[in-house]
């Protein structure tokens, strides 16, 4: 039994399990009648930060140090999890608990891991949206416009840099979208999966922004 679904789950692609992941979370925003109200269940948003980094592999070695930076992050909050698992079942617990101790800025901190999760699940939803509507496109320039607007502001001039060196190690469009698909799929599948899977995650990027100011700025 266990083998045969192991079968079923390696036969989906990872936009289907990012869609899947994706498509079973639920997000609690506060409200001006109850600011506690707002969760972000842990688990679960990490898994979504696993898919993210099963779409970055595709990418190439262009995506290394962006996909080292995502495990480490999620590992990070991972720790934070397991540590207490009752009380951090709510993201936004833990970054209550550390703007509160006033370590929220500190580069170790959960809430800068997530921040940076954040930033680049914003890039993988602009990457995937502007493949989506123009699948010809150079992915050198889907993946320089997706950075120029999420992580570019956030970076400084060594890592800008070592982007744009590596931007000329990104395969064709159509090898990264080869690369995403089955064998059971063709390119329009593809890029209707995208289409979905991008619906799903502006909005939920949008309550998370929402959460995230509600809390702390970040410099």
């Amino acid at each position: 039994m266990k083998r045969g679904k192991r079968e079923i789950m390696e036969k989906k692609s990872e936009i289907s399990c990012f869609i899947e992941e994706l498509s079973m979370v639920v997000i609690v925003k506060p409200t001006e009648e109850n600011h506690e109200a707002a969760h972000i269940p842990t688990k679960p948003f990490l898994s979504i930060c696993y898919s993210v980094l099963h779409v970055l592999e595709k990418i190439g070695p262009t995506m290394a140090v962006l996909r080292q930076d995502v495990y480490q992050n999620i590992k990070r909050l991972e720790l934070m999890h397991e540590s207490n698992p009752t009380t951090n079942l709510n993201l936004v617990e833990i970054l209550k608990l550390e703007a509160t101790e006033g370590i929220a800025k500190k580069g170790s901190s959960c809430s800068k891991a997530f921040v940076w999760l954040t930033r680049t699940l914003d890039f993988t939803s602009s990457l995937l949206q502007i493949l989506s509507n123009d699948p010809q496109k150079k992915m050198e320039k889907v993946v320089e416009e997706s950075y120029e607007v999420t992580l570019k502001p956030w970076h400084g001039w060594i890592s800008s840099t070592a982007v744009r060196v590596a931007l000329k190690l990104v395969p064709e469009s159509k090898t990264f979208i080869d690369l995403l698909k089955t064998e059971d799929e063709d390119h329009d599948m593809v890029k209707q999966k995208m289409q979905i899977l991008v619906s799903l995650l502006v909005p939920f990027l949008e309550d998370i922004h929402c959460i995230l100011v509600s809390l702390i700025s970040f410099s």
